[in-house]
């Protein structure tokens, strides 16, 4: 028994001595079950794959970033080289800071510029990388009708230009806001939520607009305040507008509704100017708000307020008949004596 304790430190001191003895008592303290012989395999999985990799100039790349200063950015490529991009080829943006806007862990997309920067690097550029995938992403989001958030980078002729994909985008002015802008140059370093409304790669050209965004938010707060209405209700108003067909009328908090000409007048008009001027004040019945529009009476309130009138009559009627008739039986009591 001693012979075979002695005979096996032996094997194991020339294990160690050929660096293989951290091996060996690993598999001498774990069944073969527990050896990590899929995480091994799972290791070299990526160095195969990067070995059958063949990269050209030309070719986009996807990588993870692991490096940032002010000379450019280091990606992770899963491959043998690493990538670099040098600051002046991460974006054309004016208001772009390397320091500020990239960080370690992005995943940056890039075209492979040169397969060897001279110290064993791939040389990339983000800047060509919106030429080949930048205008595929900008229709897409035509297409598509996305909220898309930009900075604005400077104020040019007419507009100001904000960059999107890596692409020079520009915003009309009469683009800005849903008002005028007076002062363009209030909106440098503003963020915008803009849709895509122009896409012509050929031409390179890119518009862009928050106006339309902004007008969707608003039609979805008045569609909302439209819902909060309830059908029946009574409610005063100014009349706005006249058309031919009928009068539109203020009901304020940015709500206005359609009285159509049949329903402006129990007697019969042909236009609603016989009977409505703009600014008069009116009683309106809501008679729906399907398809986020306010249909609204006149001639209905007419109609509750006769009906009421009716109402009110006969109830006087009735208690001033019951009225009487108490007083003529009292004059009938006061000549009775009772002893």
């Amino acid at each position: 028994m001693e012979e075979i304790m002695k005979d096996a430190a032996e094997v194991k001191a020339e294990a160690a001595e050929e660096g293989k003895g951290e091996i060996k008592e690993a598999a001498a303290e774990k069944p073969a079950a527990e050896i990590g012989t899929t995480e091994t395999m799972e290791d070299y999985s990526k160095e195969l794959e990067a070995s059958f990799r063949t990269i050209k100039e030309g070719d986009v790349l996807s990588g993870s970033v692991i490096d940032v200063n002010e000379e450019g950015v280091t990606l992770d490529l899963n491959y043998y080289a690493s990538g670099v991009i040098k600051a002046a080829d991460m974006s054309k943006d004016p208001s772009f800071s390397i320091l500020a806007d990239v960080h370690v862990g992005d995943v940056v997309e890039a075209v492979v510029v040169k397969k060897d920067d001279g110290a064993g690097n791939i040389q990339l550029s983000r800047v060509e990388a919106a030429d080949v995938l930048g205008w595929d992403k900008v229709q897409k989001y035509l297409d598509e009708k996305t909220v898309l958030t930009v900075k604005v980078a400077e104020v040019v002729n007419k507009g100001v230009v904000a960059f999107l994909e890596g692409i020079r985008g520009f915003i009309p002015a009469s683009h800005l806001a849903l008002s005028y802008v007076e002062d363009l140059n209030t909106f440098t370093g503003k963020e915008l939520e803009v849709h895509v409304i122009t896409v012509e790669k050929e031409k390179k050209k890119l518009v862009l607009s928050a106006r339309e965004v902004l007008k969707e938010k608003e039609a979805e707060k008045l569609n909302h305040k439209i819902a909060m209405v309830v059908p029946g209700s009574v409610m005063e108003g100014k009349v706005e507008s006249i058309m031919p067909y009928g009068a539109f009328v203020d009901l304020g908090d940015g709500l206005s509704g359609l009285v159509h000409v049949s329903q402006i007048s129990q007697k019969r008009i042909k236009t609603p100017s016989e009977v409505l001027k703009e600014g008069d004040t009116v009683k309106v019945k809501v008679l729906n708000t399907n398809n986020n529009k306010i249909s609204l009476s006149i001639k209905a309130v007419a109609d509750t307020a006769e009906a009421e009138t009716v109402v009110e009559d006969k109830l006087a009627a009735k208690y001033s008949s019951k009225e009487s008739i108490g007083t003529s039986l009292g004059d009938l009591l006061k000549g009775i004596k009772l002893s």
